[in-house]
Order: C-alpha cells, then sequence, then structure tokens
C-alpha cells in the first residue's frame, strides 16, 4: 500500500512540474510533442492533437519533450517557428521556471486545503495559540541510533506520560511541556524509563533507558514540540498556506546549499538523503497518521522537488537557466553539440546519485 500511495504521490507532483512547462509552452506557441509520466519504456500511450502522452514503466519522474529545447538545428527545418530555441530568451526562460512554480503552487494549494481542514501546527510558529487544538506533546524528530531510535519512537508521536520504577515517579501529560519532559530524563540517567504515548489512534508503551551524552547530560535523542490542529477560514488559510511554503522553499533551499557546501568541503553526508526507497517507509508513516499528515508530505515532496530543480546542473531546469544566462552574456548560443553532452554527463551522474542514495536506502532496512 505505501508503494501505492508513493507513487500516487509523485505522479501528482510530477504531473503537475510538468505540467508547468507544458502549458508554458502551448500558450507560448511552442510545439509539445511528449507528455510523459515515468521513464521509458512505454506501458500505455494515446496521441491527442500533437502531443503524445505516455505512461512508462519507471515511476520515478517524469518529463515533457518541447520542440526544438535540444537545439539541434538540423532538426528544426520544418517548423522552425514554432521551436524552443526560435522564442526570446526570456521566454524560454519562463518556460522552463514554470516547472518549479507550478510544484510550489501546488504546495501552496496542499497546505491552504490542510489549514481549511484542521493542518498539525506547531504553538511555536504562532502567536494566539488559542486557535491551536487539541494541543499535545509531539516528537519532531528522532536521532538515528539513540535509545529512543532503538525503542522504537517515531517522529509524530504524541507522549501521554513518562514513569520509571526506582522512586515509581510518574510525569503525566497534564503538566509536562518539552522542558519537563528534559528534566525528568536528566534525573533518571541510565534507569529504564517508560514512555506512553499514542501512535495514529494506537496507544503504546515503550521502554527506553537514557544514556549520558559528551557533557554528561542523560538524553533519549528526541526533539519535541506541543503540536495541534489549526483550522482556519478559507482566505487565512490561503494567506497561512503561502507563508509556510514560503518557509518550507527558503528551509529546503537552505539544507541543499549547506548539504553542498558541506560535500564541497568534504565533510557532507549523503546518507542522511533519502531516495525513493526511503521516502516509500515515511508514506508509510505518514498514512498512518491520516490523510491531512498525507497532504503535508505531498507539499513537502513538491517544494523539494521545486528545489532540486532550481540547482544549476546540467540536465535539470536550474542548468538550462544557466545555459540561457552564459548565452547572453556571450552574445550566441551554445553549440548544441556541446549542450548535448553536458546534459548527458549530468544526468548520468544523476543516475549514480540516485542509484548510490538508493544502495543506502536498502542498507538501512537491514
Amino acid at each position: 500500500m505505501s508503494i501505492l500511495i508513493f507513487v500516487i504521490i509523485l505522479l501528482v507532483v510530477v504531473v503537475a512540474h510538468e505540467f508547468g512547462h507544458f502549458i508554458v509552452a502551448k500558450k507560448s506557441g511552442i510545439r509539445v510533442d511528449e507528455f510523459s509520466f515515468g521513464f521509458p519504456p512505454k506501458i500505455i500511450g494515446k496521441k491527442v492533437g500533437e502531443t503524445n502522452y505516455n505512461i512508462n514503466a519507471v515511476p520515478f519522474g517524469g518529463y515533457v519533450k518541447i520542440y526544438g529545447e535540444d537545439g539541434d538545428e538540423e532538426t528544426l527545418k520544418q517548423d522552425a517557428s514554432r521551436s524552443f530555441i526560435s522564442k526570446p530568451r526570456w521566454n524560454q526562460a519562463l518556460v522552463l521556471v514554470a516547472g518549479v512554480t507550478m510544484n510550489f503552487v501546488l504546495a501552496w494549494f496542499l497546505l491552504s486545503v490542510g489549514f481549511m481542514s484542521g493542518l498539525p501546527s506547531s504553538t511555536s510558529s504562532f502567536s494566539n495559540t488559542n486557535r491551536i487544538k487539541d494541543q499535545a506533546l509531539t516528537i519532531t524528530s528522532v536521532l538515528e541510533g539513540s535509545p529512543a531510535d532503538i525503542a522504537g519512537l517515531k517522529t509524530g508521536d504524541k507522549i501521554n506520560y513518562l514513569e520509571t520504577d526506582a522512586d515509581s515517579t510518574l510525569l503525566l501529560s497534564s503538566y509536562f511541556d518539552q522542558t519537563a519532559v528534559q528534566n525528568f530524563i536528566k534525573k533518571h540517567p541510565n534507569e529504564e524509563v517508560r514512555v506512553n504515548i499514542t501512535r495514529a489512534k494506537d496507544t503504546l508503551t515503550l521502554s527506553t533507558k537514557p544514556v549520558l551524552d559528551e557533557e554528561k547530560t542523560s538524553k533519549l535523542g528526541i526533539s519535541m514540540d506541543m503540536i495541534g490542529k489549526l483550522k482556519l477560514p478559507i482566505h487565512q488559510a490561503l494567506y497561512e498556506g503561502f507563508k509556510l511554503s514560503g518557509n518550507l522553499f527558503i528551509g529546503t533551499a537552505t539544507g541543499f546549499f549547506d548539504l553542498i557546501k558541506s560535500s564541497i568541503k568534504g565533510d557532507g553526508d549523503l546518507s542522511s538523503i533519502s531516495g525513493p526507497v526511503g521516502i516509500v517507509s515515511v508514506v508509510g508513516d505518514a498514512a498512518d497518521f491520516g490523510f491531512i499528515y498525507l497532504l503535508s508530505f505531498t507539499a513537502l515532496i513538491s517544494i523539494n522537488l521545486a528545489v532540486i530543480n532550481l540547482i544549476p546542473f546540467p540536465a535539470l531546469d536550474g542548468g538550462k537557466l544557466l545555459f540561457l544566462l552564459i548565452e547572453k552574456i556571450k552574445g550566441s548560443r551554445i553549440k548544441s553539440s556541446v549542450a548535448g553532452l553536458i546534459n548527458s554527463i549530468g544526468f548520468g551522474i544523476l543516475i549514480l546519485l540516485m542509484l548510490f542514495i538508493t544502495y543506502n536506502d536498502i542498507t538501512k532496512l537491514f
């Protein structure tokens, strides 16, 4: 089921991205020869007008084939006026950036729907916390290999209470917060602590043992926040959805920039990146928590796709925008053979990177 949900999410975000390229190209008078979800071989396809619409066998991506985008003038003798390269560079840039724009719009729409329905929100993100209902202390992240991770605690778990046998101490959710939990853990280093949680609709009690870190502080390895449901009227939901989309975009872009910078320095950790296999497991967790969580997760995937495509790397939209900038500066087009070779090399590197990330995802399962 998780795989099916993942494929549906991927279909939604990829179709949104490619539709951006498609519709702007069409409105600009550029011929679009193919609109495909997934990569060949083709499973099924249908030609409508001048465009072939295909569903391919490898569901990890998609593309639109825009006439003349590869810049090969030899193939443009018949319908040159409707080619991509015949348009002004500003028009070409609009076509390229349209995919990223549609991914942002999709995230905005999904998060706005979430706010209209009741989106899980942190009390620290809003000044008026009275509007956030059903607040609970919720685990927001679990450090890999930590006592909490070993015990089976997961992101999204709501903490009801903690207790130990040593002194029959009981910490109830009716009066604790993040600081109270941290203080409780500090008082019980290397002791068995039972954590009662609510996960989706189930109530579980998991046993764990806090360990001392380098500063001799007892820790479980979790981050927490007060999370509740924020339900807003349409106009406020649209505003908050847009603001949250913007914050996610900036945060994701900053994270990628930091990762690239650290990788160049030689201390980057690519194991923290998840590919299709890793995402499938997260999809299952999100589905367990409910439809609204899936909406939020889909919005996050859409934002990630937008940010990745803006990276100025060959074969990505950002790389093609960089080529346009270089052409603008040099006053002439880059030779199609050169651009094609660079894009092919870039695509090959991306495939190798995806294989490496997928291998890491698989090894994490064992």
